[in-house]
């Protein structure tokens, strides 16, 4: 008969090896998520956004999660060679914020997944499939940001109502050449729709912005609409600054320029996306494949204005617009 002493030494054995074992179990699923930036300083405001998602999913960076960061810090050719890295790295996904990145995750790897975000024509580029079924190792959420071309057009026409020259600026080759089409016919069917004058002009970066307001100054341009970069993203404030020195109205794609003192912006709220985010990352950890998730598609979109901007430029924004504002910047 065994002896009290000794059967208790047994039973707390096991549940001391128990413990252990479960511990050694949750210390082996700790996972690894790549996260692939163009500029990571330039918005802070993004990645935490995402981490905000993972933390109300039950994931701690650090403890449950480990991140692995890569920043092209401002250079956009540099992602192919960090997508890479991070493929070396075998982490369990790649979170990848937008279109350049996302093609450069593509080209890295097969088989890691995917989460990418922000990107305006997931099927048409050749990231996926389809948006019910992307098949592949891709998925993630989309920004239709082409049929919103018009609906800012429209929202800026009706700022400025007696602007009929509006310049429209975008990126010589961020994206590919049926977005670029759908996008220019998107934009020159608003226009004639509402009776404007299009402009198209193109920059690369910071570099051009002086040249390109110079030639849309001296062409009679008193409006301007940008089209989704993400290069302009990065270099929002100098873009704005820009716009503000040379008196333009300017409409935007997204919140964070009217911040950084852009006059008025539609579209998706990028930190809401990023947070979604985290929703496909822990599908993806807990089994589910990236071919079988459907692309998000955003269903809100957010109208910001800067009304500190709009005095400045001795603008009076109608009541009508102001009215459907879901956030003024005073």
């Amino acid at each position: 008969m065994m002896d009290r002493r000794a059967f208790i030494a047994i039973v707390g054995g096991s549940v001391l090896a128990g413990q252990l074992a479960a511990e050694a179990q949750q210390a082996a699923k700790v996972a690894r998520i790549g996260y692939l930036f163009l500029d990571r300083a330039a918005s802070p405001h993004l990645p935490e956004a995402f981490r905000q998602g993972l933390r109300e999913l039950g994931y701690l960076e650090g403890r449950s999660v480990v991140i692995e960061y890569r920043d092209a810090e401002g250079e956009i050719n540099r992602l192919p060679a960090l997508a890479a890295e991070l493929a070396a790295l075998k982490v369990d996904v790649i979170v990848a914020g937008g279109q350049a990145h996302a093609l450069a995750a593509k080209q890295a790897t097969a088989v890691i997944p995917v989460v990418f975000l922000a990107v305006p024509d997931p099927v048409g580029n050749g990231l996926i499939a389809s948006l019910a079924r992307p098949g592949g190792n891709l998925t993630g959420l989309s920004s239709v940001q082409h049929d919103l071309v018009a609906k800012r057009l429209e929202q800026l026409n009706q700022v400025v109502p007696r602007v009929r020259k509006v310049a429209v600026l975008r990126h010589p080759t961020e994206l590919t050449g049926r977005d670029r089409l759908r996008e220019k016919k998107e934009a020159e069917l608003a226009g004639k729709t509402l009776g404007l004058q299009l402009q198209f002009v193109e920059a690369r970066g910071r570099a051009d912005f002086e040249r390109v307001f110079s030639e849309m100054t001296k062409a009679g341009v008193g409006a301007l609409t940008v089209l989704t970069s993400s290069t302009f993203f990065v270099e929002r404030s100098d873009l704005a600054d820009v716009a503000a020195r040379n008196r333009l109205p300017t409409m935007y794609a997204s919140r964070e320029f009217v911040e950084a003192g852009g006059l008025i912006s539609y579209g998706t709220n990028l930190a809401d996306s990023f947070r979604r985010a985290a929703t496909y990352v822990d599908k993806i950890l807990k089994g589910a494949k990236p071919a079988d998730l459907p692309i998000e598609q955003p269903t809100k979109f957010e109208l910001v204005i800067n009304l500190k901007t709009a005095k400045a430029l001795g603008l009076t924004i109608p009541p009508s617009v102001l009215g459907r504002a879901d956030q003024v910047i005073e």
